[in-house]
């Protein structure tokens, strides 16, 4: 497993802490890596860092993140749904609004991928629905700057 996936599963892991009993993010983070002993050596930099920026980020956002899965859940407050499966969902979200370099379509991959570990068989195609129409929406939203006007025939 690579150490992004892994710091996003480390992610999903606090926030659902977070989302449980709401502690600081001090405390979060102090209390999670101190408990956790299974990463290996070539990990226990990078994981922490990506998981632990994915998390803050998260929880900053978690307004903005939780009105735009919102919009695309049709039938379903974000408070009805799964712990598990609200997070990967904010995770993902994150990711989408801010961190570019992630393409969207591995960001929901990776979704996909945590939610078949930590969540049910049907959750996939929820979370995969969900993530697919808000990509859908931000392409659309975020266009790309206008090309110059071309010239005019008589000046060509």
């Amino acid at each position: 497993m690579g150490s992004r996936r892994r710091a996003r599963e480390c992610a999903l892991q606090m926030l659902f802490q977070y989302d449980l009993s709401q502690p600081s993010l001090t405390d979060l983070f102090e209390s999670y890596w101190n408990e956790l002993t299974e990463l290996k050596a070539e990990h226990q930099v990078d994981v922490p860092n990506f998981a632990n920026r994915l998390v803050s980020g998260v929880i900053n956002h978690l307004a903005a993140i939780d009105l735009l899965i919102s919009r695309h859940t049709e039938h379903w407050r974000i408070s009805r749904m799964a712990v598990v499966d609200r997070n990967i969902l904010r995770l993902a979200v994150y990711e989408f609004l801010h961190e570019p370099e992630t393409p969207r379509a591995v960001v929901i991959n990776e979704a996909i991928e945590i939610a078949r570990r930590f969540s049910t068989p049907e959750a996939t195609q929820f979370i995969n629905g969900i993530l697919d129409a808000i990509k859908r929406e931000l392409e659309t939203t975020t266009s790309t700057p206008p090309s110059p006007p071309a010239a005019p025939s008589a000046l060509r």
